[in-house]
């Protein structure tokens, strides 16, 4: 399992050796007993339903060219997630090694991606794109949501633990947070603050301890201080303050041309109303020279309006479950909270760039998912360990109706003047 989480960290191809090792892993856990709980099977139905969308939107296609090659990646990934999500339910210590392999994973990508960024050695080009820093991914803009959750998880760990340990978190903190810097990723860069900001607050309201809250308040202004005392420095660098300057513009060229990002939702949602079983993946970025970029449309386009409509109430499932139980106090909690957070942000990016392929949105999917699993076995043991309460219930509740008759026996008795 570590193994495969730290080759998520290198996809510079597909399929990558994550995908390789990962259908292994799989094959081999099901031979060996892999369960799938009952609160995990919405999570299978919807991504195979998302997916057999695909196939049906693959036969409007006149050339396949690479989809079967396509689907079956993202059939695997939908796999995927379920893997993650039964096997956290029933073994969920594998959490804490999930999230130590991705942090692993999370810096040694980030120093490739730091290395390429500043030319550290000869080749070290080939980890950027764009002159921006893309680590062992093809895209910086993946590479930079890639580091949020491991980013986010630190950040938790250096709010909730002891002070001592707080020198050895803080620096593959920074080395993770340069890493969304400079892939100069508007996306990642929003993800990680919003992150950051919904785990403070969900931080400060579960703890009723006035003195916890105060250390968080205080440890968020110092964490603050630091990162703009670190970004004053940072853009003091050659060419880094002419990037930043670019990428910080809400608006680029390529969103507003004629045929730019906007111009292409409101094309692609026309388009979705004459094709209801889409016209293939793929086929809009060779029509329309780009692809979607909003994994609304992408589900639309690729998956048809049943592949839609599976996304999106998988998207509302998974918000809405995972929020009634994001603050219980469980052993899992804290991962369920920094998975939940990332999740939340990978989500509102994909409004404004395609998050289809991308491995860790999955992998975040199967440790919510997991958590729920966990949590509605919890309440059913809790359940099944009250048989006397429910037993005294039971015996107090006849005790009182047996009271009953015989009051009112005696009532129609004496009305009757037996």
């Amino acid at each position: 399992m570590g193994i495969g989480i730290l080759l998520s960290g290198f996809v510079i191809s597909e399929p990558a050796p994550y995908e390789i090792y990962m259908a292994g892993l799989i094959a081999v856990w099901a031979l060996f007993g892999l369960r799938i709980s009952r609160a995990i099977v919405p999570l299978l139905v919807l991504l195979v339903a998302m997916n057999i969308g695909g196939m049906i939107a693959m036969t409007q296609m006149a050339d396949l060219a690479n989809t079967p090659l396509y689907l079956a990646v993202s059939l695997f990934l939908a796999f995927s997630a379920v893997f993650f999500a039964s096997v956290t339910s029933v073994q969920p210590s594998l959490y804490r090694l999930i999230f130590i392999a991705y942090v692993v994973s999370a810096v040694a990508t980030s120093l490739l991606g730091i290395a390429g960024y500043f030319h550290a050695f000869p080749g070290a080009e080939m980890f950027t794109k764009y002159d921006r820093a893309a680590g062992a991914f093809q895209d910086p803009n993946v590479f930079g949501p890639f580091l949020v959750l491991p980013g986010t998880y630190l950040l938790y760990l250096l709010l909730t633990g002891p002070v001592s340990r707080m020198p050895l978190l803080a620096v593959p903190l920074l080395i993770i947070t340069a890493g969304i810097f400079f892939s100069f990723s508007r996306g990642a860069w929003g993800m990680f603050a919003v992150s950051a900001v919904l785990l403070t607050a969900c931080l400060f309201l579960q703890s009723a301890s006035g003195k916890f809250r105060l250390r968080v308040v205080v440890m968020t202004i110092a964490a603050m201080a630091l990162l703009v005392i670190a970004f004053i420095v940072i853009l003091q660098l050659p060419g880094v303050s002419d990037m930043f300057t670019q990428r910080a513009q809400l608006e680029q060229s390529y969103d507003s041309a004629r045929l730019g990002r906007f111009a292409r939702y409101s094309i692609g949602f026309q388009l979705a109303m004459e094709h209801p079983f889409g016209i293939g993946p793929l086929v809009f970025g060779t029509i329309y020279g780009e692809d979607t970029h909003d994994i609304w449309l992408k589900a639309l386009m690729d998956y048809g309006w049943l592949g839609f409509v599976s996304f999106l109430t998988l998207t509302l499932w998974t918000i809405g479950t995972g929020f009634r139980i994001l603050l219980r106090d469980r052993p899992w909690q804290p991962y369920l909270l920094c998975a939940y957070v990332a999740y939340l942000g990978n989500i509102g990016l994909g409004t404004f760039i395609d998050i289809d392929h991308w491995r860790h949105l999955y992998l975040l999917l199967g440790l919510v998912w997991g958590a729920i699993a966990l949590e509605y076995r919890h309440q059913r043991e809790l359940r099944l360990a009250r048989p006397e309460s429910l037993l005294a219930i039971h015996l107090r509740d006849r005790h009182r109706i047996r009271l009953t008759r015989t009051a009112l026996s005696r009532y129609i008795a004496t009305r009757s003047g037996v």
